[in-house]
């Protein structure tokens, strides 16, 4: 069986990585069909593991827009046939709508949609079209002249990373990162529900808060008390309760277990993180201070500025890279997202 991921195209590398990390962390065994920026089909799903992997990966992703368990691959010459060729009984509930979306595509939307709700109802008995609460919705994505049909099963929350944005929470501070990259960052971590998180710059917790909503353990600390319990407040206000937050120097951390994965965005300005340290050492001293409490198959996900260079720093310390993402920010300043582990034996 076959699972088809929408996906955004705000970054050409990132929505790939997370679902491929998702998956890693997850033991999702699946085969990764990269159609094209924007679709990706999962094959080799065994049936009696469909939903289970359907359900982690609706509630985990953050660049994936959508969803949905594949029925056919057509074509726009052969959609007739095709649909004649399946039993809409096995997957429409009484009254259905479809949608077309085209990725590169110039099949004509309204048409397609018409021409394949036409084909489904002359193919099935005791069905309705409903365009505004169907109980099926038949999602078809158009790329070039290929159609790949598709069934909704399960939503994911595309809402919550609008309605969490910083300035929605009870405690803003400018500066915050978008909950989108936060919840992608947290999953390239490979983090697992129920395993300890930690970030040392947690700022207003925006990185704690997608972790939170997954399932894991939460520990985060901040040099500013201001910061600490903002953080607690917005915890708070998103229903997260595993967590523990601290007003704390980065270079006094000492866990009282070792985490699973750390995930944060440290501040990038002059004397911002620990009060008296600036520029590039603040990075050097956090890679000292967060090592040894680290597990030893912990990931680090981190951002940082394009113009410090973190690998002398991190190979000094016994870490190496993983992975690399680039993200324009602006004209002068590009973030890295770096995924980092304790070197291999």
């Amino acid at each position: 069986m076959e699972l088809l991921c929408i996906q955004s195209q705000e970054h050409p590398e990132l929505p790939l990585a997370e679902l491929k990390a998702v998956m890693e962390c997850e033991n999702i065994e699946a085969k990764v069909d990269d159609v094209t920026e924007g679709i990706v089909i999962l094959r080799n799903i065994p049936c009696e593991k469909l939903y289970g992997y359907y359900e982690i990966l609706t509630r985990r992703l953050g660049y994936t827009h959508e969803i949905h368990e594949m029925i056919i691959k057509s074509h726009a010459a052969t959609l007739g046939s095709d649909v004649e060729s399946i039993d809409w009984s096995e997957y429409i509930d009484e009254t259905f709508a479809v949608r077309v979306k085209r990725i590169r595509s110039e099949v004509d939307t309204v048409g397609c949609e018409r021409e394949l709700g036409t084909l489904i109802l002359d193919n099935c008995e005791n069905i309705k079209v409903s365009l505004s609460k169907p109980k099926t919705l038949i999602r078809v994505v158009a790329h070039g002249d290929d159609l790949y049909i598709a069934i909704e099963r399960m939503k994911l929350n595309k809402k919550h990373f609008e309605n969490s944005k910083p300035h929605k929470r009870p405690f803003f501070y400018p500066g915050s990162m978008n909950p989108k990259l936060a919840r992608c960052m947290v999953n390239l971590s490979r983090i697992k529900p129920g395993q300890l998180l930690l970030d040392p710059f947690c700022g207003t917790g925006g990185i704690l808060i997608e972790a939170g909503l997954i399932g894991c353990k939460l520990v985060g600390s901040d040099v500013y008390w201001k910061m600490q319990n903002g953080t607690a407040v917005n915890l708070d206000y998103y229903g997260i309760a595993d967590y523990k937050t601290f007003h704390l120097d980065v270079r006094e951390l000492k866990m009282y277990e070792k985490v699973d994965s750390v995930v944060t965005d440290p501040p990038y300005g002059i004397s911002t993180s620990t009060g008296d340290v600036d520029g590039e050492e603040i990075f050097k001293e956090f890679f000292h201070a967060i090592y040894d409490n680290m597990k030893d198959d912990a990931y680090l996900c981190m951002a940082s500025p394009h113009y410090v260079d973190l690998k002398p720093m991190i190979d000094k310390v016994g870490f190496e890279i993983v992975e690399e993402y680039r993200i324009k920010m602006h004209r002068s300043l590009t973030r890295i997202i770096s995924v980092i582990r304790k070197k291999l034996d």
